[in-house]
């Protein structure tokens, strides 16, 4: 029998993740009930930001920090749920970055995808 599984993220902040998961292509939800696969009977799980309806992310008051919450046993994406949160990982990080220099009078001049997947940002700042 399959199970909502949690796994645990160091994502603390609610907007920033909403803003990568958008980004990122996904439809979201705030405060809905993921809902039960077919042939399973799991308990009813409220989450902070959901993904469809299978996917979701809560905030875990005791980690200080957004779990994904999902069945692993009926994930249907084309990627598996590691790589799925190490994209949004990265957008995080991304959006984390870029809102932080922005604030402190920065400007993004390039922000690209390397061959290998990582990102390169490119900033500067006029006095």
């Amino acid at each position: 029998m399959s199970h909502f599984s949690t796994i645990k993220t160091k994502l603390v902040n609610k907007d920033t993740l909403l803003e990568s998961l958008l980004l990122l292509g996904e439809k979201v939800d705030i405060n809905q009930t993921l809902e039960n696969p077919v042939g399973h009977n799991h308990d009813k799980l409220i989450c902070d930001i959901t993904v469809g309806t299978d996917i979701g992310f809560r905030f875990n008051k005791v980690t200080d920090a957004y779990e994904l919450v999902t069945d692993l046993q009926t994930w249907n994406r084309s990627i598996p749920p590691k790589v799925f949160l190490d994209k949004v990982t990265q957008q995080y990080a991304v959006n984390t970055i870029v809102n932080t220099v922005e604030d402190d009078g920065f400007t993004i001049l390039e922000n690209k995808k390397t061959l290998d997947g990582s990102i390169e940002l490119t900033c500067t700042k006029w006095d």
